[in-house]
């Protein structure tokens, strides 16, 4: 039976071998990688095969009758071709050998530990890079010609991230190894390898452990701007039904207080605040900076209009329409025909466009709450309770 050594060979440096993983090599009278690979061993006396592709590699293991390494960059078990070989050698005696990831070379060299890193990559697949950074005190990228260490720091720059720590490796372990390190706004003009490695460091990361977050109305910069009060804030959230990762919209932002709760729900996602008043465009820019919520972005102007340039919501918060609430339904549904939709209303009319818009747009799974609270204020000694005027909380969701 052929035997296959699936090789982690470090950083492509000899150097950054294994004793065990030399020794395989030497025993090998075939040795498969990437052409950069195989010129680290210009002295191996058995047959080399520059492949790349898995099945190629499959299949030229098969046809060799003796032992072969095929040679992986950095360790097999970190983002490797290794995965999609074990299923193509069924029937070859395979053994992995582990090598030294790009992960655990750059932290020794940063002087840092990495059991707690989040490791991403954006080398030939898609992440959402700015929000596992937002999300973590420290992440690892691997990037890519889609998404370079210089476009990261672009992107973390405009979330409002600019003050995260970044360290960036290129060609690691080689001669010319060059290791940068600056705030992502000082490396945001700066041109890296496109096959670099990052590390991020974010001192305030976001998160939330305890089912939905809390937002208190004193936690919130007010102002004059009408602003959704804590408990139906609480409520419409929830209806929201916000995962980590969701896109909303808040559509009539006022404060930010809704945008302000979405955000924290989604700490991985994005919220995008649609406000046309100046005062409360300044005070949701407040707010967001104030609570750390680089995943917030404001966007001025008025709705329907805006929404054209926006990503696919996976939920829609409508907390003022300014009497185009058929438009809002109908942007957000073009978007996402299954978006779940959300809207509070004080007045009658604004309870019966919204409920309107359900049944013409024939949304599912509608529900309708009339919410009224009372709060304490102290008058003395004496504790008043306060009656707040009753809201309707309407939701319902889009369907396929």
């Amino acid at each position: 039976m052929t035997t296959c050594y699936l090789i982690g060979i470090g950083m492509g440096n000899p150097e950054t071998l294994t004793l065990g993983a030399m020794r395989r090599i030497r025993e090998s009278g075939l040795l498969i990688g990437a052409r950069r690979m195989l010129e680290a061993f210009p002295e191996h006396p058995g047959q080399k095969e520059a492949l790349i592709r898995a099945e190629d590699i499959a299949a030229a293991v098969r046809a060799f009758d003796g032992t072969v390494s095929v040679l992986l960059s950095g360790d097999p078990g970190f983002y490797s071709g290794a995965a999609k070989l074990y299923d193509l050698l069924d029937g070859v005696r395979v053994e992995t050998v582990p090598g030294i990831s790009s992960v655990n070379y750059f932290c020794a060299k940063l002087h840092t530990s990495w059991q707690d890193v989040k490791l991403v990559s954006v080398h030939g697949r898609a992440a959402n890079a700015v929000g596992e950074i937002q999300s973590h005190e420290k992440t690892f990228l691997l990037t890519g010609n889609t998404c370079t260490a210089g476009d990261l720091c672009r992107l973390l720059t405009e979330a409002g991230l600019g003050h995260v720590t970044v360290h960036v490796g290129e060609r690691l372990s080689y001669e010319d190894e060059r290791i940068t390190s600056g705030t992502a706004e000082e490396l945001a003009d700066r041109t890296f390898d496109n096959l670099a490695v990052v590390l991020a460091e974010n001192p305030r990361p976001m998160g939330w452990n305890q089912g939905a977050p809390c937002l208190w109305d004193d936690q919130l910069i007010r102002g004059k701007t009408p602003m959704t009060k804590e408990t139906v804030r609480t409520l419409a959230v929830a209806r929201l039904g916000i995962t980590p990762e969701s896109t909303l919209w808040d559509v009539g932002a006022g404060t930010g207080s809704v945008s302000a709760a979405c955000a924290m729900a989604a700490w991985k996602g994005r919220v995008f605040a649609v406000e046309k008043e100046p005062e409360a465009l300044d005070l949701i820019a407040r707010n967001r900076e104030a609570l750390g919520l680089w995943n917030l972005q404001v966007v001025p102007g008025e709705a329907p209009a805006v929404l054209a340039d926006l990503p696919k919501p996976d939920a829609v918060f409508i907390g003022g329409s300014s009497g185009s609430m058929d438009g809002i339904f109908r942007v957000a549904l073009e978007k996402n025909p299954q978006v779940r939709i959300c809207l509070t209303a004080v007045s009658l009319e604004s309870l019966t466009d919204g409920l309107n818009c359900m049944k013409t747009f024939d949304l599912q799974n509608v529900d309708v709450t009339q919410i009224s609270a009372a709060q304490a204020k102290t008058l003395g000694r004496y504790h008043m309770m306060m009656g707040q005027n009753p809201v309707y909380i309407l939701s319902g969701e889009g369907q396929p």
